[in-house]
């Protein structure tokens, strides 16, 4: 069973509101693709670099960070119980250090505007609740064909919307409906989505300084005794302005930047 897409008129709002924040940022709906991001870099390498939001309701082939599949609806009964998008820009921001953690944040406050929820952030693309996944971000981006500056930016977001089960999850996930017992992908989408085009664009201006006190305040791993994927170990003491993660082990103070390290609170495996 799956859930029909939303008639025009219901998207019309969003497509307004999408258009306010980024102009000629279009909005597509699809019932099914392999991946939004493969999409999106498809056509990014394809040489069509225009600003698009593309959701799937159900992707075959998803995919986060590291190679890890994201399994969408198509695992669990509810047809409407993950929202999986994709946010494709031309961007030429001086430094990216920090991008997926400025999007994070945007997504976070527009999901649990006054932190009652308790939705926290994990370096580098995790969203948590008490840790519990929510959610994950995949960015990737494209040359653009006789540009030296901008390159095509893929945001990739997968959110749990309904209850879902954890077999064979490394994080038990934890899902919008947990707060907002009506949020619907639509709902969930209209609420971020305007927020988040306009939060990269700050970014591309300002970059990920000026966020770092928002990010501080929902960092999931502050504080927290870690284990990192290569080896070492140490206490997190949160994240530099340049979107790095930075903990305290054996040797004084590091600096992480590299996403290719996983980093989990002691107790919890790789």
């Amino acid at each position: 069973m799956s859930a029909p897409v939303p008639e025009d008129t219901q998207l019309q709002p969003l497509r307004e509101a999408l258009a306010q924040a980024w102009p000629g940022l279009r909005l597509e709906w699809r019932k099914e693709v392999d991946s939004t991001n493969l999409e999106l870099m498809r056509r990014a390498r394809a040489g069509e670099a225009e600003p698009v939001l593309l959701v799937a309701q159900r992707q075959t082939a998803g995919r986060g960070r590291l190679g890890r599949a994201w399994q969408s609806a198509q695992q669990v009964q509810d047809p409407a119980a993950s929202l999986t998008f994709s946010l494709g820009l031309p961007l030429a921001p001086q430094d990216w250090s920090g991008l997926s953690l400025a999007v994070g944040v945007s997504v976070a406050e527009s999901l649990d505007a006054d932190g009652a929820a308790g939705l926290r952030l994990k370096w580098p693309n995790d969203l948590w609740v008490q840790q519990r996944k929510l959610g994950g971000i995949l960015i990737e981006t494209a040359a653009l064909a006789a540009e030296r500056v901008r390159r095509y930016v893929v945001i990739g977001i997968g959110l749990n919307i309904g209850e879902r089960p954890g077999t064979d999850m490394r994080t038990p996930p934890a899902w919008v409906r947990q707060w907002w017992p009506q949020a619907t992908p639509l709902g969930a989408l209209a609420a971020l989505a305007p927020a988040l085009a306009g939060e990269v664009r700050r970014f591309e201006h300002a970059g990920f300084a000026p966020v770092q006190p928002r990010f501080a305040a929902r960092d999931a791993l502050m504080g927290q005794d870690v284990h990192l994927s290569d080896g070492r170990e140490g206490r997190c003491e949160g994240v530099g302005p340049g979107g790095e993660l930075r903990v305290r082990t054996a040797q004084g103070l590091e600096e992480i930047s590299s996403a290719e390290v996983s980093v989990r609170p002691r107790g919890m495996a790789l």
